[in-house]
């Protein structure tokens, strides 16, 4: 079952955007973004804090489901733990960069030997 693609569409519809407007701002065809709330198989960290952004809610609410009224009250609180969650995903992209770099460097020292 694919809880968070229900959710996702439930805002979505609530908040009047289409599936269209969706797929232009995450930069993918409205059919592979159709296909992203019917498969959550296919969302990734990137396109979760895209979409968050979009529909201006806390990404807890995709996998919770719970908005309680204090949550919704204090919409300081959604972009903290949004932006803790970016900020854990800048840090591993990061060093992902990183990692590929030095193996760039180790190639590169292998191909002049």
């Amino acid at each position: 079952m694919n809880v968070i693609g229900q959710r996702i569409k439930k805002l979505r519809e609530e908040k009047g955007i289409t599936q269209e407007s969706m797929a232009l701002q995450l930069d993918v065809t409205q059919s592979n973004y159709g296909r992203l709330e019917k498969d959550d198989r296919r969302l990734n960290v990137v396109k979760l804090l895209k979409i968050v952004r979009i529909l201006d809610i806390n990404i807890m609410y995709l996998f919770n489901g719970v908005l309680n009224e204090n949550q919704q009250a204090d919409n300081a609180n959604f972009n903290s733990t949004n932006k803790e969650v970016y900020d854990i995903l800048v840090e591993s992209l990061r060093a992902e960069v990183q990692h590929l770099k030095d193996e760039v460097s180790f190639l590169r020292v292998i191909v002049r030997s």
